[in-house]
């Protein structure tokens, strides 16, 4: 499959001066962010309230992104498609003010994974649609799910109305509260994201008021032009040539290690990207390709130019190809729970390639993994309760610094989970939280180390974890050596799951050690009273 983003329709109303366009692009920045620490501090869950497992955006009226907040990078991919597919069902002449849209479904709905739930509203102005408000946030529910095919996933829910001008589709949020395990939680989420959404609305009619729609929207249109500059200019930046990368990717899900590869064509001031991975396969692991398009423009834009403005021009110079049904474009009814893992191996993929010719502006390899475990059981009370956990590991190391340590990388973003807000809500018990000594690459620059997290069950539940670098190992750059692999034990032993899964009685204890990364350049280079200090600290032995 291949892509491009096209040009915006909107044609400029009068001439417009930078200072302006300035402006109004700061309003954007400031519109999605404050939806953002809208949704987060009207939620209820902890993945949302505490996690920040969620992102904010407008998109103009054809459905091309004006602005997104630095958020999670994934969660593009289920915003490049959603305004199309709504628009192409309801058509916008039957689209009304008040109307609020919902949607998570992979394959006829624009999102990459089901938990995802993506929600719109349409922002009107001198009674025209102008763009959308939207949202997208991980809804920790959907867990002890099989991964052979979607269908075994959750509820599939193509864009469909929730509200209908402004009036509450009762059935609709019935249908999807009752195939939730715990509703409770799920429809304070959805308030919240409703909320969310309205605020963005406000505040873009507040900007069409101000400056006028046809300014406002013709704004719009002259940024996404500039960011296609910015790109342009920075891919002519990096010499003409044909990149290849090939790496490992593994998971408990997979019975043996997979083969990635990646080949890149810079010509001028446009970038072709071609992806090569085996067939999808009867696991949570695949990728849709808006899931690739996402990753793509994040990875490419980090070593282009990472002041890009995040807007849809910055994609047109960039063009992606697959091979539909395979594990990096898979098509229905391949299961996607966990593409986010294979998505940051394609992350180290494009790294790799331009670590060839231009090795200043990439990092080695990251823990190129999100560690998680998704747990599941009842209250005293009978009630279902749901705990989802994504763990950071290492950040691979820079030419000129050590790699950070413990911490979430590439498409994920979000937060450890604070041990307090863990055991407040769940009968579980955090008994170990640490870095990983040793785990980080060496290096004249050293890789970010890994994290230990060790929980103990306080009642009877279920568990399944996820991971990658499990068996590989995060790569070094110029002679840096890679960060230590991952693993899962549970009481000790790490053949204790069934394809991922197991479950725990009162007293388990189950074990997470997730990927450090790698270092970069020959560590005799590296400073010797540094070296020092890594042996006080127990990052290395003597």
């Amino acid at each position: 499959m291949q892509q491009s983003s096209p040009k915006a329709e909107v044609a400029p109303a009068s001439r417009l001066n930078p200072i302006t366009i300035e402006v109004i692009g700061s309003a954007f920045a400031s519109i999605v962010e404050e939806m953002g620490e809208a949704l987060v501090r009207a939620s209820y869950s902890t993945n949302i309230k505490e996690r920040r497992d969620c992102s904010t955006a407008l998109f103009d009226a054809q459905g091309l992104m004006l602005c997104q907040a630095e958020h999670i990078p994934m969660h593009l991919g289920s915003f490049i498609d959603f305004i199309p597919h709504l628009l192409k069902h309801y058509g916008p002449e039957n689209i009304a003010p008040g109307d609020i849209f919902m949607g998570n479904d992979a394959y006829e709905g624009g999102g990459t994974h089901l938990p995802d739930i993506v929600v719109a509203e349409p922002i009107f102005a001198d009674g025209e649609l102008v763009a959308w408000a939207i949202n997208t946030a991980h809804h920790s529910d959907f867990a002890d799910r099989g991964h052979a095919h979607i269908y075994q996933e959750g509820l599939r829910i193509p864009p469909v109305r929730l509200y209908d001008k402004g009036v509450l589709q009762e059935d609709v949020q019935r249908l999807f509260l009752l195939n939730c395990q715990v509703p409770a939680e799920r429809i304070s989420d959805l308030r919240a994201q409703t909320a969310a959404n309205r605020l963005g609305v406000t505040r873009m009619a507040e900007l069409c008021a101000k400056y006028g729609t046809g300014t406002v929207l013709a704004a719009g249109s002259e940024l996404m032009d500039y960011a296609e500059r910015k790109m342009r200019a920075g891919i002519s930046a990096i010499p003409d040539g044909v990149y290849r990368f090939s790496d490992t990717f593994d998971s408990e899900s997979l019975a043996v290690p997979l083969a990635f590869s990646v080949t890149i064509e810079v010509k001028g001031d446009e970038v072709h990207l071609d992806f090569v991975s085996p067939p999808q396969v009867r696991a949570g692991l695949n990728v849709v390709y808006t899931a690739l398009l996402a990753t793509v423009y994040y990875a490419v834009k980090t070593v282009v130019d990472p002041t890009i403005l995040p807007n849809a021009g910055l994609a047109r110079p960039i063009h992606v190809t697959a091979e539909e049904g395979t594990i990096l474009c898979c098509a229905h009814p391949a299961a996607v729970d966990g593409r986010i893992t294979a998505c940051q191996r394609v992350v180290d993929l494009i790294h790799g390639a331009f670590a060839q010719v231009v090795p200043h502006r990439v990092t080695a390899a990251a823990n190129g993994s999100v560690a998680v475990a998704s747990f599941d059981g009842r209250r005293e009370d009978k009630s279902l309760w749901v705990y989802l956990e994504t763990i950071g590991g290492g950040n691979g190391a820079r030419f000129n610094k050590d790699g950070l340590d413990g911490v979430h990388v590439h498409m994920t973003n979000t937060s450890n989970l604070p041990v307090e807000a863990m055991e407040t809500e769940y009968p579980i018990t955090l008994m170990r939280y640490e870095l990983v000594d040793g785990s980080g690459g060496e290096g004249a620059f050293v890789g970010g180390l890994g994290l230990r997290r060790v929980y103990r069950a306080e009642a009877e539940c279920r568990v399944q974890v996820m991971g990658s670098r499990l068996v590989s190992r995060p790569w070094g750059l110029d002679g840096g050596g890679g960060g230590a692999s991952g693993y899962f034990t549970l009481n000790g032993d790490r053949g204790a799951f069934e394809n991922g899964s197991a479950d725990l009685k009162p007293g388990d204890l189950l074990e997470i050690v997730t990927p450090g990364a790698g270092g970069y350049g020959p560590a005799g280079r590296r400073d010797p009273e540094t070296r020092k200090r890594d042996i006080r600290e127990g990052r290395f032995a003597a």
